[in-house]
């Protein structure tokens, strides 16, 4: 995972348990180059991951086309008039954003059970014990491509973000993120109670949770986080 203002990301790899490590922590430390430069775009992410890329295809000896990671995320564009926040996604991971009161997915899932859903032929709650819940359809990894999906959103005063993996959903509902979101304000709390239950509930997979708060300034249009 990476928080660094003004990215935050979660990657799950795969492809074996060493494959995989190698896969997301190549992303991380170079997209965590990316935020520490504070040049946070498209291009700069894609350029990231591209190198990441390479850095997989490095290791043959641990590493095979099935070897890749997940990277979603969302980030801070101070580049316009007016800041936005932009998601990002490649794989199943998950960008959710509370505001409101109510709880959203932003992100859309790159896996093979979201493209039946979306040709009508299984329903959410037949997706949720599909034989192949677990089979994604774009990744970075040896020999996939690197162009995330992005989302632009407005920035607005008290919005929250929680960014995870599919370890996270796989044992809790959008609701049961809800409740905790709802019953905690600090986002420490929030995470450490998704990610008990979570366990309580199976924990058959990595969870990673990253909860961001924003909140605007008084002296300033641009937010700040938590």
């Amino acid at each position: 995972m990476l928080a660094h203002f003004p990215l935050f990301v979660v990657a799950d790899g795969m492809g074996g348990h060493i494959g995989g490590e190698i896969a997301s922590a190549s992303a991380i430390e170079r997209l965590t180059a990316v935020a520490t430069k504070g040049d946070v775009s498209p291009k700069t992410i894609e350029k990231a991951l591209a190198k990441a890329v390479t850095d997989i295809a490095s290791h043959p000896e641990t590493t095979d086309e099935g070897t890749g990671t997940t990277v979603t995320g969302v980030y801070l564009d101070l580049t316009g008039d007016e800041p936005t926040w932009v998601t990002l996604n490649i794989g199943d991971s998950r960008v959710y954003l509370f505001r409101d009161g109510g709880l959203a997915q932003v992100t859309t899932d790159h896996s093979v059970v979201q493209e039946l859903i979306a040709a009508g032929r299984l329903t959410p709650e037949e997706a949720e014990n599909h034989p192949y819940g677990n089979v994604i359809t774009r990744a970075v990894g040896p020999s996939d491509g690197v162009s995330p999906d992005y989302v632009r959103l407005e920035v607005v005063d008290g919005d929250r973000f929680v960014i995870c993996s599919d370890g996270l959903t796989k044992e809790l509902t959008d609701y049961g993120i809800l409740h905790f979101l709802l019953q905690h304000d600090d986002p420490t709390e929030a995470a450490d109670d998704m990610l008990e239950a979570a366990l309580e509930n199976g924990g058959r997979d990595n969870i990673t949770i990253v909860v961001l708060n924003a909140k605007l300034t008084h002296t300033a249009s641009s937010p700040i986080e938590d």
